[in-house]
Order: C-alpha cells, then structure tokens, then sequence
C-alpha cells in the first residue's frame, strides 16, 4: 500500500503545488497503522462507515471532503485566501495521524492533537511552506477537539480552538463524526458521489 495513493483525490483539492508536495512528504511519513485502524474502535464517537479496518482513513477522507465543499462555496470560502483553504484542508487531512501515538497503542492517545501537531512544528525545515503556514497547520490541528479539552480523569490537556482557522477545522471533523450524516464509499475506500 502507498501512503500517498490513499489520499491522491484529497490532495488534487490542493491548489498550491508546493503544498501539495509538502502534504505527499507528511502523509508518507505518518505511521502505518493509521491506515489501518478504525477512527472508533466502539462506534461511540464515530458513525459507522469510520470503524473497522480503514475506518479513520475514511473518517480522515470525510472531514477533507466537508473542507473542501464548504471552502468552494463563495459564501465561506471567499472569506479565506487560497492558500488558507489549502492549509486547512492540509489540517483536516493530518489531524488524527498519530491517533493511536506516535508508536500505535492499544487505544486511541487524548493528546494525539498535540503529538501531531509538533510533528509539524518538528518537520517544518523539511517543508516548502513557510513557518507561519506550518504554524497554522499545527495550530489547527491542535485544537481540532473543539470544546473537548480534558482528559479522562479531568486534567485540562488540550486548547479550545480560537482562530476562524481553528474552528472551521474543529466544525469539519465535529461533522465527520455525526452518525445521521451517512457517507458511502467504495471498495477502495473512495468517497462514492
């Protein structure tokens, strides 16, 4: 399996072309298991269509495929440069790649946000982006929990996000999650339209 194959139709939402390359570079260098897992091993917080084998790649393809129709709609997309909708698409897309850790646990990591997100901070000099740009995408998927910020025994682990950025990323993968949007896909876990 080519890391990169498994996401070509998400990357061609991409206009910048460097961007494009820098996202090939960070989906190779995502852990295997990501393209393996379900999104929900309990189905508890995910629809059904995200768990089983592949399930988070499919989960991962709904939340870039809910970026990039609402990002076309001049009503919420006009309000973002081109280059800001290619960021957060490129959010959406890495935002639960280390979901399990950085080495895959037996469940799903609360700090995966935070452990992605310095993956992007720590890859940035590999990047053609600018350090800003890079900074956006990690901001963004650092807060992509939304108002879900404490851990399983309450400590405060992760930031609300805050920025229109921040939020537009949080809101697509909160829809990815909802059970009564029912999304198919085919054999290759290709978004059927």
């Amino acid at each position: 399996m080519k890391k990169i194959e498994t996401f070509n139709k998400e990357i061609s939402y991409l206009k910048n072309d460097d961007f494009k390359s820098d996202l090939e570079y960070l989906i190779d260098k995502l852990p295997d298991y990501f393209f393996e897992i379900p999104a929900s091993s309990t189905g508890k917080y995910h629809p059904e269509y995200a768990t089983g084998d592949g399930g988070l790649v499919r989960h991962t393809k709904v939340v870039a495929r809910l970026a990039h129709e609402l990002l076309e709609n001049p009503s919420i997309g006009g309000k973002y440069t081109k280059d800001e909708r290619d960021l957060m698409i490129i959010a959406c897309i890495l935002h639960d790649g280390f979901k399990s850790g950085k080495v895959k646990e037996q469940y799903t990591r609360f700090d995966h946000p935070i452990i992605c997100a310095e993956f992007i901070r720590e890859e940035k000099d590999n990047l053609k982006m600018s350090e800003d740009n890079a900074e956006l995408i990690a901001s963004c998927i650092e807060t992509h929990m939304g108002p879900w910020t404490t851990d399983y025994d309450g400590n405060e682990v992760l930031n609300p996000p805050k920025t229109k950025y921040q939020n537009f990323v949080h809101m697509c993968d909160y829809l990815a999650s909802r059970k009564f949007l029912i999304v198919k896909f085919d054999e290759k876990n290709n978004i059927i339209d």
